[in-house]
């Protein structure tokens, strides 16, 4: 198994990175929206988070999902193995984290701690590596539970891993895409056009679209936001404004106040 984390985890780190680059240079060349003022410190802002969690993910998140792997439940059919068992984990690991992303928003406890990644008010690829340290170790616990309940092996786990990190890119950038394309992605996948409405700044379309990698999950549990994507639309939290690199890493554990408060344009809750 060492000798499989070794092999798979750089190449899953050097895939990521040749994707993340390639976005983060073509949706400058070619973009959906115009990026705001300030720019330089909000990618100052998820750069630190991104970090952060780069610092956190071979301490924390690889070993709690190799000890996972390790005692999981043995219970897995002979015929769930091969390229079809990697098939129906990636499909069962997709659902299992559509329903984490909804407990996120759900749960109090959770989102204050993923509303984090809500509070960019524009979305490129920075937006998608862009979490707090607290959501990473919690969604790395979620993820052991289910890794030991359904007995995923580690090799799954990396690849699903790979495929949401790509998927997450793709779909938080700012890349104009052909919109016949766009619109023949988002039969199968989650594309911008879905996820950019679910960080649109009206509370009704941030509950709503959940789906990281696959786009039926949503439809089929009700979820999905009639909303269309404009390339004006108000990105960010309702009523809640962005903060500084270090007021991020504290707002989960502050309490509330009303000098936090932003007022969200009228035009979007109409």
């Amino acid at each position: 198994m060492e000798l499989g984390l070794e092999t798979l985890l750089p190449w899953k780190a050097a895939a990521v990175g040749v994707w993340l680059a390639f976005f983060f240079v073509a949706e400058r060349l070619r973009p959906m929206a115009s990026e705001p003022d300030g720019a330089r410190n909000r990618l100052g802002r998820n750069g630190g988070l991104w970090l952060s969690n780069l610092v956190l993910s071979p301490l924390v998140v690889v070993p709690v999902s190799v000890l996972a792997v390790e005692y999981h439940l043995a219970w897995r059919p002979g015929w769930w193995s091969g390229l079809g068992g990697l098939a129906l984990d990636i499909v069962l690991l997709d659902l299992l984290i559509y329903w984490w992303h909804r407990a996120n928003h759900e749960a109090q406890i959770l989102w204050r701690f993923h509303e984090v990644h809500h509070l960019d008010q524009f979305l490129d690829v920075t937006s998608a590596v862009r979490f707090h340290f607290g959501e990473v170790i919690l969604s790395a616990l979620a993820r052991a539970g289910m890794i030991v309940v359904f007995a995923i092996p580690l090799s799954s786990v990396l690849v699903f891993e790979t495929l949401l990190l790509v998927a997450a890119i793709f779909h938080h950038s700012n890349l104009a895409i052909p919109a016949a394309l766009e619109r023949a992605l988002a039969r199968l996948f989650i594309t911008p056009s879905i996820h950019w409405v679910h960080h649109h700044a009206v509370r009704r379309d941030t509950d709503s679209n959940y789906g990281t990698l696959f786009s039926f999950w949503d439809p089929l549990f009700g979820t999905r936001s009639a909303t269309p994507r404009r390339a004006d639309m108000t990105i960010g939290v309702e009523g809640r404004a962005e903060r500084p690199l270090l007021a991020l890493f504290a707002l989960p554990f502050s309490g509330r106040d009303a000098t936090s408060q932003q007022e969200t344009p009228q035009k979007e809750l109409e």
